[in-house]
């Protein structure tokens, strides 16, 4: 699977690891490669995690823990409770360490602390939305489509992810039925 990043949030970015979770869940996070790879992709760490499927169960568990925790916040139904235990738990956790390599900076951690970076993550997202700070939380229009995301659009209009997947998809089938439409008057 290749990873996306147009959630404008690390936490979004994990739950869109997992697709069309409605309908025929495509997990991204298979093995512990999958991980370690998204980890880097993330910009969470420079240097890939040695990981365990232990490890990978853990950070999926997180994902829904997160999913649960911020669609609850967009849909204005109280939080539960064991998912902000689950949350709070992972932020405690040990943290990214950055140190200089050279000139560059080296990002280095172990799966707790790709963890506490998800959750921390998260419980900022969570706070800011319910104080009305910052961008609207929104889930893709595209039907299938569950991935949520910042709207940091001018008016707060974007209505898809991404253009890339969802919105040339659903474009290209209004062109189709619109075309189909006129050859059948």
């Amino acid at each position: 699977m290749e990873f996306v990043f147009i959630g404008g949030n690390l936490a979004l970015d994990l739950l869109g690891t997992l697709k069309w979770r409605r309908t025929e869940p495509l997990e991204g996070l298979r093995t512990p490669d999958d991980a370690a790879r998204w980890a880097v992709e993330a910009g969470l760490v420079t240097v890939p995690p040695a990981l365990t499927p232990a490890d990978v169960e853990a950070l999926r568990a997180l994902r829904e823990s997160v999913y649960r925790l911020v669609e609850a916040v967009r849909v204005g139904t109280p939080i539960p409770p064991a998912d902000r235990a689950a949350v709070n738990a992972a932020a405690a956790g040990p943290r990214v360490l950055v140190s200089l390599a050279g000139l560059d900076a080296r990002r280095t951690g172990a799966a707790a602390a790709i963890g506490a970076e998800v959750a921390v993550a998260a419980i900022t997202l969570v706070a800011d939305l319910h104080a009305g700070r910052g961008p609207h939380l929104r889930e893709c229009e595209r039907q299938d489509c569950t991935r949520l995301f910042l709207d940091r659009s001018r008016g707060r209009t974007r209505t898809w992810c991404g253009m890339s997947e969802c919105g040339n998809r659903v474009k290209a089938a209004g062109y189709r039925a619109r075309k189909a439409a006129v050859r059948g008057a």
